[in-house]
């Protein structure tokens, strides 16, 4: 009944319908909340709504196109953005409060949403949700818009995680990590599986009998583990028993990599759910890479790309690269959802990958392990249920200002 639920501001920094894991997350999570009670704010405008994702009302403080730090100048626009934008969206976020008057705040401090949702939501009166699913502080983000800048960033995080009502994260590392640097402790809420998926995966078949496509969905974040991926498979891909393909899916321009090939590699394009998981069905492998060093351990260790969800979903067994300490890889091993490699030589990559992707049917071989993670790990209907539990109680915290 939609009485039942209070009325819900989204605070982040993408739009409803943006791509991206955190955004697929917070969609899949609001399945079976009432539009007419679903406001959202962001920092960035809604450019298309191919993924659905209904509002009462969207509220942007939109960065300027020409301000956001991305490639070029970005220290400059970083200034113009602390000095110039983030007090207005500050204001903006207090006047869309005070008109949309929610009953919760459910936010995902992610980037530059962070600095004005510190300023606003500890003394703002309502209670509110966090969920993080990333640091501020990885590697390309330091290396963009400089240490300190993200270290504050980190601090306001840590901030809003101390002080929010109730509060998750993508994963029991960083939950666990974020109870020793908060004293507050939190759920594991990440995108899963429905109902309906796991009928289908029960159901799962090989794929292609008389190829091997491997899916590699989303944004490349580690980009020398990349290459030496593509490198170690383009030295043995004439040597497998069938053709091999590299079928790319997110809203990424792989044909601009230097290493593309449109000969035995394709792109998709950013897919909705369904066609998602129904394109992913028709692989073979699922590729999920992390960094080989621990040189940047905020992602490493606590970040938890979506795209191995996905791949679990379409019932492929996963092809996990990276060292040892990753987040990734720490559950592939457990639950032998695939083949787990942690080499940095090219050489002992090819050989390991030739072993793999020639055995026959990997995906009955490792459906076992496969369905254990999914029940186990990625339950939706069961984080759903415990994040609205917590939206819902939050509704009747009243802070003191």
């Amino acid at each position: 009944m939609a009485e039942d639920f209070p009325r819900l501001l989204v605070a982040t920094e993408f739009a409803p319908n943006s791509s991206g894991g955190g955004a697929a997350i917070v969609r899949q999570m609001l399945k079976g909340w009432p539009v007419e009670k679903l406001f959202w704010w962001s920092c960035l405008p809604e450019q298309d709504r191919r993924f659905g994702q209904q509002t009462a009302a969207h509220l942007p403080a939109s960065i300027p196109q020409k301000f956001y730090p991305h490639r070029r100048w970005t220290r400059q626009k970083s200034w113009l953005m602390e000095n110039l934008w983030v007090p207005r969206a500050a204001g903006h976020l207090r006047r869309t409060l005070d008109e949309v008057r929610p009953g919760v705040v459910w936010t995902i401090p992610h980037a530059w949403a962070i600095p004005p949702l510190d300023r606003v939501l500890p003394g703002s009166g309502i209670g509110f949700h966090v969920s993080v699913h990333d640091y501020p502080d990885l590697k390309p983000q330091v290396e963009s818009l400089g240490a300190d800048r993200c270290g504050h960033w980190l601090k306001s995080v840590e901030h809003l995680y101390a002080r929010a009502a109730s509060c998750d994260a993508i994963c029991q590392p960083m939950i666990d990590d974020l109870q020793c640097r908060t004293g507050s402790t939190g759920t594991v809420v990440r995108a899963g599986l429905e109902d309906e998926d796991f009928e289908k995966l029960e159901m799962s078949s090989a794929g292609s009998k008389d190829q091997i496509r491997i899916a590699y969905a989303g944004t490349i974040h580690v980009e020398d583990v990349f290459d030496l991926f593509v490198a170690a498979l383009g030295k043995i891909r004439r040597q497998l028993p069938h053709p091999v393909s590299l079928e790319f899916f997110g809203n990424h321009a792989f044909h601009e990599f230097p290493w593309f090939d449109a000969s035995w590699m394709k792109e998709h394009g950013n897919l909705p759910v369904q066609p998602l998981n129904e394109e992913l069905r028709k692989c073979t492998w699922g590729f999920s890479p992390m960094a080989m060093a621990d040189e940047d351990p905020s992602y490493n260790r606590f970040s938890f790309p979506t795209k191995f969800v996905s791949y679990l979903t379409a019932g492929l067994p996963v092809l996990s690269l990276g060292q040892q300490e990753s987040s990734i890889m720490k559950m592939a091993a457990e639950y032998e959802t695939g083949v787990c490699i942690t080499t940095k030589s090219e050489a002992a990559l090819s050989a390991q990958l030739l072993a793999a992707l020639s055995a026959p049917q990997p995906q009955l071989k490792y459906f076992p392990g496969i369905r254990r993670c999914a029940q186990n790990e990625f339950d939706v209907r069961r984080m759903r249920a415990s994040l609205y539990e917590c939206l819902k109680k939050c509704a009747s915290v009243q802070r003191h200002i």
